[in-house]
């Protein structure tokens, strides 16, 4: 039986196997064409995750990352716009 644990799994992706996580995630396919499950689609986006901590690939580069800067500011002093709801 093998030691391997998920950790040294994510320790010993190559960047073509994160490219591909990130893909079959995007698409929740895999590359020849069979649909993830759930737990596959989650355990493809932690171990995606631990790579790019790992690997210190920048948070605006990370999977999910949205900008926080700028939504709904008029200037840098947080006052914000007003929202007009229309019927």
């Amino acid at each position: 039986m093998s030691d391997m644990t998920f950790d040294k799994m994510v320790a010993q992706m190559t960047p073509a196997m994160y490219d591909s996580f990130k893909q079959a995630i995007a698409l929740r396919k895999w590359p020849d064409g069979q649909r993830l499950s759930q737990e596959q689609t989650e355990l493809c986006l932690e171990a995606v995750m631990k790579y790019e901590v790992a690997h210190g690939i920048p948070e605006d580069e990370r999977v999910g990352y949205l900008e926080r800067g700028g939504c709904g500011t008029n200037d840098d002093t947080g006052e914000s716009d007003a929202i007009k709801w229309m019927n």
